[in-house]
């Protein structure tokens, strides 16, 4: 039987080259996780530490079913599974399957293994299969420190423009004048040779004010608005039983294991009694139709 104290350096200097799924299979990175670090399952035993740190570091589409990571690491079947629903109750693991449209205009259900460093609690995993995860919050600026300005998309292609046409040179303060402009453009799907080819084309052979010329062209010559795309659809996910697959809603599989699988009964529905007049006018219907079905059957 493998050491339980398997560190993740180990295991990854014992392995072979880890084997790809099939296409569209495998491991799936959840969104919005944290960045790599030394404690990232500090709270984990050393098992199945050190089986997150390796399943961790293989790419996207890797097969991390359990047949095959008993090829490539040193634990049997039964230990990997145990582990790997260990995995799933700390929240780093989810099974399940999702929905996939085809160029068609089909549709087709896949199986997932979403695997996450950050662990994630039953309600994250919930807002993940419905597709309302919210977005990261960027990291807060520490007191004191600077941060240089990050020079936009249109403010670069502005301050290049002379390389192309050097009768267009601009100033940084007419590039950072004209960028929202020239942004409007990339919104509408403009390219950066058609913004160029457009500013560029047909030039007199002076130009004594190029930020005025540039501003007219960028006026004059906006593209019109795109047709607005389709309101993308939400992402159609079904969580499954880690013990015996069974699919079902998140709340209903608390820790990625359903009631059954852990031994627990269905909450009874009790039965509200019914007001004493209800029972009456019911008991009346029912002799008032008992009694018209002795009339129909007795012959004239």
């Amino acid at each position: 039987m493998a050491d339980a104290n398997f560190s993740a350096a180990s295991l990854t200097a014992h392995a072979s080259p880890h084997p790809l799924s099939n296409p569209g299979y495998g491991k799936r990175s959840a969104p919005d996780q944290l960045p790599r670090s030394h404690h990232d399952f500090a709270h984990l035993p050393p098992r199945e530490a050190a089986i997150a740190a390796y399943i961790d570091r293989l790419p996207d589409g890797a097969d991390i079913s359990v047949k095959t990571l008993a090829k490539t690491l040193p634990y049997g079947q039964c230990a990997l599974r145990t582990a790997l629903n260990r995995l799933q109750q700390a929240g780093h693991l989810r099974r399940g399957r999702e929905r996939l449209e085809t160029k068609t205009g089909g549709s087709r259900w896949i199986t997932r293994s979403w695997w996450s460093r950050t662990a994630r609690d039953d309600d994250w995993w919930a807002r993940f299969t419905r597709g309302d995860v919210p977005e990261p919050e960027p990291p807060p600026v520490a007191p004191g420190e600077r941060t240089r300005p990050t020079r936009s998309r249109a403010h670069i292609l502005l301050a290049a423009l002379g390389r192309t046409a050097p009768v267009l040179s601009l100033s940084a303060a007419d590039c950072a004048a004209l960028a929202p402009l020239l942004t409007e453009w990339f919104v509408r799907g403009a390219t950066d040779e058609g913004v160029i080819r457009t500013l560029t084309e047909g030039l007199p052979a002076s130009v004594h004010h190029p930020a005025a010329l540039v501003r007219h062209r960028l006026t004059a010559k906006l593209p019109p608005e795109p047709e607005p795309a389709p309101a993308p659809r939400p992402p159609r996910r079904v969580l499954e039983c880690a013990e015996c697959g069974v699919p079902g809603r998140p709340e209903a599989l608390p820790g990625g294991v359903c009631r059954r699988c852990r031994g627990e009964r269905a909450p009874a529905h009790p039965r509200t009694p019914l007001a004493a007049p209800t029972v009456h006018t019911r008991a009346g219907e029912i002799r008032a139709a008992m009694s018209l079905r002795r009339h129909e059957r007795t012959p004239l």
